[in-house]
């Protein structure tokens, strides 16, 4: 088994105070806020949702929707794999950090390292702690996460150029049933508002029917990580459920200039093994 370096001990926040609150007291009453006013639909058989990871007072509610359907005892899921984009460095494969904890200010969460360790070894991941450090996307879901579940561990993966069956091959040896899936992305970017609805509607219609080779990164951010979930989904036969579609006009910002933001629940018929 191959050993991680303890060179990084804990990845500190790198967007606390412009993507979401600094002050621990502030971040814990927007989080919960959000939640308690998105719909909680309450999915049998969850396996891992979709939310998006821009500011708070953009992507909050939407990201809420997806979150709000962790509406089950704390130690309900014991563990995260968290998937998204990297937005600043780029990133060859799937890339995990060399750190110990992630750190918000609600506080540390412990990552899975020896889940990360076997992956290493099975070549399916490397190391860039490089890309993890700036990196929003992931970051962002985290007191969401940490909210609703408590305490959890955390496999956190920034996904570049990897092909849907390579993501699908990670999420299909991590999950099990007390281990949930996030996959992080937006969606449209930077379209006028009724140019980025038909677009995002256009994806979503792609998300919904499991088509893993058409998104593309025009469509979302995180096209690479969400393809490989769709491809998991597609080989376990689970089913995907819409639960928002918005953009950052229908939320009070400019409509000349939006992002789109989409959550969706991953759910199974029957139980995970």
């Amino acid at each position: 088994m191959i050993a991680l370096e303890p060179s990084l001990s804990t990845r500190r926040p790198a967007v606390a105070g412009s993507f979401y609150p600094r002050g621990a007291r502030e971040l814990a009453d927007t989080v919960e806020g959000l939640l308690s006013q998105a719909p909680k639909r309450g999915e049998s058989g969850l396996i891992g949702i979709v939310a998006p990871h821009a500011g708070y007072m953009f992507s909050g509610p939407v990201a809420a929707s997806a979150f709000a359907e962790l509406a089950f005892p704390k130690d309900a899921y014991q563990r995260v794999l968290l998937i998204g984009p990297a937005h600043y460095v780029p990133v060859p494969g799937i890339a995990a950090p060399s750190a110990r904890s992630f750190a918000t200010p609600l506080g540390e969460i412990a990552i899975d390292t020896h889940k990360i360790a076997a992956l290493l070894e099975a070549g399916l991941i490397n190391i860039d702690d490089y890309a993890h450090a700036p990196e929003h996307a992931l970051e962002v879901e985290l007191p969401f996460l940490q909210q609703a579940l408590g305490r959890f561990t955390l496999i956190p993966l920034l996904v570049g150029d990897a092909s849907p069956e390579e993501v699908a091959a990670i999420i299909c040896i991590v999950l099990d049933e007390r281990t949930l899936l996030v996959v992080s992305t937006d969606l449209s970017h930077y379209l006028d508002y009724v140019s980025a609805q038909a677009r995002d509607l256009a994806s979503a219609e792609v998300i919904e029917r499991l088509d893993y080779l058409r998104l593309g990164p025009d469509d979302a951010c995180g096209f690479a990580a969400l393809n490989g979930a769709l491809c998991a989904a597609r080989q376990r036969g689970w089913q995907i459920n819409r639960l928002d579609l918005r953009n950052s006009g229908d939320i009070g910002g400019d409509r000349d200039r939006v992002v789109g933001y989409g959550a969706w629940a991953f759910s199974a018929s029957t139980p995970r093994s």
